[in-house]
């Protein structure tokens, strides 16, 4: 298994990055929590979580060691796949998550989409126990804030399985409220309102 990644970040948008190392490129996909830190500088060390389908490997990257570790027990539960524990990564913050779980609200696990009732119960029995440790880890992951345009929300929402048009909408709306939004704030809020 691939634990990390150390060398080139060569693109970068909301939902995934490329990171060059020794020539070779490796394509990560990202919650917008990592996104959010992601460094100014071309030099990145990331960590990785590899994930082997009988159809694809694909590779998860993240900022903190404790994200990753969160992400692995979110799809350890049945009916949460790593697309929908990404969502959830993007939609709150990896302390939220936390939080959400071991305090069993319900309410704010279904927020997430892709989410029912009984997944957000599941989600809870099976993680309440696993998660305490995590609590003091995550209050290390700080969020920066960063200015980007309303196209990079549009296309991470569009990755994340929304219509363009039905995600215009919305993006509008959120953007005339606040301006200076970051991608990360209108595409949280885009994901609570589609």
């Amino acid at each position: 298994m691939i634990s990390h990644l150390k060398g080139k970040l060569v693109e970068k948008n909301p939902t995934d990055i490329t990171v060059e190392c020794n020539g070779v490129g490796y394509f990560l996909n990202i919650s917008l929590n990592t996104y959010s830190q992601l460094p100014a500088e071309e030099n990145i060390f990331i960590y990785v979580y590899l994930q082997v389908r009988e159809d694809a490997h694909t590779l998860f990257g993240f900022m903190q060691k404790s994200e990753r570790e969160i992400f692995k027990k979110l799809i350890s539960v049945s009916g949460i796949g790593a697309s929908t524990a990404r969502t959830m990564l993007s939609s709150l913050t990896p302390l939220q998550v936390v939080e959400a779980i071991t305090q069993e609200e319900v309410a704010i696990i279904q927020s997430v989409k892709g989410i029912g009732a009984k997944t957000a119960q599941r989600v809870i029995i099976d993680l309440k126990d696993k998660l305490s440790e995590f609590s003091e880890d995550v209050n290390e992951i700080v969020k920066s804030s960063r200015n980007t345009h309303k196209e990079e929300a549009l296309s991470a929402l569009e990755t994340l399985g929304y219509t363009r048009k039905q995600s215009e909408k919305v993006v509008s709306r959120i953007i005339k409220n606040d301006a200076e939004a970051s991608v990360e704030t209108i595409i949280k809020f885009a994901l609570k309102n589609l």
